[in-house]
C-alpha cells in the first residue's frame, strides 16, 4: 500500500541552537488537509546527537527470520554520540515514541566501535549499523549488530582484524550472498572541516569493501583514488540483479559494480 507518512531526521549541529535534534513526521496522504507538512516532531532526550540515517527492523525484507510485513520499529543511530534510539512506529504511525536507547558507553564497550552511520535489516531479521570510527574518533570502519527481536546489542558483524579503515554506507544482495561497504572519513579529523591537505593524510577513505555475506569476511577491496571518497551504496532494486552504483563525495564520480561471469 501507498505510504501514509515519511520520517525524516532533522539535526542542529553547527546551526548554534542548543536543542535535542528530533524526527519529523510527514504527511504524504494526498487527500490530506495536512498533505506535505511536519505533522508531528519526536525530540530526542540528549543534545548533540546528530541522527543519522535510519533504518527499519526488521523490515518485510528479512525472508529468513519469518519477520513480519508490517514494519513497526525504526532504529535512529547517531554519527556524534554513538547513541542508538529505537522507536515504536507502529502503535502510532503519525506519532512515534522512543522505546529503547542503547548508550554509547555499550557500543564503545561491547564493540569498540562509535560514530555510527547507516542502519539496514539483514537477511535473518538482526539489524546492521555501519560505524564511522572508535570511541576516540579515529577511523575504524566496520559494524555493530542489533538482535531484531529484542534489540540488544549482539556486538560486531566482522571480525576485529578484518575492519576496514574506514566506513560508512553498505548495501547487500543476499541471493548472491554479498555485501558492498564504502569507506568514510575520520571523524575527530574530519568534524574541524573540509581541508584539502587531508585528501594525501588518509582522512578521507577511499576503498570499496566487498563482503562474503554468510561468512562475514572481507573477500575484495578497491582503491577508487585520493579525490574519491565512496559514500552511498546502491544494488538495482531486483533482488536478482548483480550489480549496482556507488557515488563519491569529493569527485562528483560514480562507479557502477557489477559480478563478473567468473565469480
Amino acid at each position: 500500500p501507498r505510504e501514509e507518512v515519511a520520517y525524516v531526521t532533522c539535526t542542529y549541529r553547527s546551526t548554534g541552537i542548543e536543542q535535542p535534534d528530533f524526527l519529523a513526521t510527514v504527511d504524504l496522504n494526498p487527500r490530506s488537509c495536512h498533505y506535505g507538512q511536519v505533522i508531528h516532531r519526536l525530540p530526542m532526550p540528549n543534545l548533540k546527537d546528530e541522527l543519522h540515517c535510519a533504518g527499519w527492523g526488521p523490515a518485510c525484507g528479512c525472508f529468513d527470520s519469518g519477520a513480519a510485513a508490517k514494519r513497526s520499529k525504526l532504529v535512529l543511530p547517531s554519527l556524534i554520540s554513538s547513541r542508538i534510539y529505537v522507536l515504536d512506529v507502529g502503535s502510532q504511525c503519525r506519532a512515534p515514541r522512543i522505546c529503547k536507547t542503547i548508550e554509547p558507553v555499550d557500543v564503545f564497550w561491547k564493540c569498540n566501535k562509535g560514530h555510527l552511520a547507516v542502519t539496514h535489516a539483514l537477511p535473518n531479521g538482526d539489524i546492521l549499523i555501519a560505524n564511522m570510527g572508535d570511541a576516540a574518533g579515529n577511523g575504524k570502519g566496520g559494524f555493530v549488530v542489533l538482535d531484531g527481536e529484542t534489540f540488544e546489542l549482539k556486538g560486531n558483524w566482522e571480525s576485529e582484524c578484518e575492519a576496514p579503515p574506514t566506513g560508512c554506507d553498505f548495501w547487500y544482495q543476499a541471493r548472491h550472498n554479498v555485501l558492498v561497504s564504502s569507506a568514510g572519513a575520520v571523524p575527530r579529523v574530519a568534524g574541524r572541516g573540509f581541508n584539502p591537505d587531508d585528501l594525501k593524510k588518509g582522512v578521507f577513505g577511499r576503498r570499496l569493501n566487498v563482503w562474503n555475506l554468510s561468512c562475514r569476511s572481507l573477500t575484495q577491496c578497491f582503491d577508487l583514488g585520493e579525490d574519491s571518497l565512496p559514500l552511498s551504496v546502491r544494488f538495482l532494486h531486483c533482488p536478482e540483479a548483480a550489480e549496482g552504483y556507488v557515488g563519491c563525495a569529493l569527485s562528483g564520480a560514480i562507479f557502477r559494480l557489477y559480478k563478473s561471469c567468473e565469480a
